[in-house]
């Protein structure tokens, strides 16, 4: 019985899980912050392609 009071009483492992917990939080920020600043960049160069041809065509 003691080996499984032991186990119980183990919290070694307990650091890593909440590290791993808070860098897949972070990660999951960082991904959904990418895809929406992503969207704005490429709409941002969508808007200066059409501004050139736009600048090119009346030329």
């Amino acid at each position: 019985m003691s080996h499984l009071e032991n186990f119980a009483k183990d919290e070694s492992g307990v650091t890593a899980i909440e590290y791993a917990f808070i860098a897949a939080l972070i990660s999951l920020a960082i991904f959904g912050g990418l895809a929406t600043l992503g969207s704005t960049v490429d709409d941002a160069f969508e808007l200066f392609a059409r501004e050139l041809n736009d600048a090119q065509s009346t030329l």
